[in-house]
């Protein structure tokens, strides 16, 4: 059985997507967020050109910072974002 998690987009990666957010049904296949990356690429064109290169991005489970390699565990949400500069 299933559980849903909540992907955040942020800056450029939210323009392109043209989402804000999205709730996202995962199988128990699904433990790290390289595998939510995975679902979510088989979306379509859109989704694997702004998520496939994820040199590019940034992710955080529940507002912690987290890698690709990262367990979703019983996490509610999954923010995607690019990395931040700062001035």
């Amino acid at each position: 059985m299933g559980r849903s998690i909540n992907i955040v987009y942020f800056a450029w990666v939210r323009e392109r997507l043209g989402l804000d957010n999205e709730s996202v049904l995962l199988d128990e296949k699904v433990r790290t967020i390289a595998d939510v990356l995975t679902l979510l690429n088989k979306r379509g064109v859109a989704y694997s050109e702004i998520l496939s290169d994820v040199t590019k991005l940034r992710f955080a489970l529940d507002q912690d910072y987290g890698t690709p390699a990262s367990l979703v565990g019983s996490a509610k949400e999954l923010a995607i974002f690019p990395p931040v500069t700062g001035g």
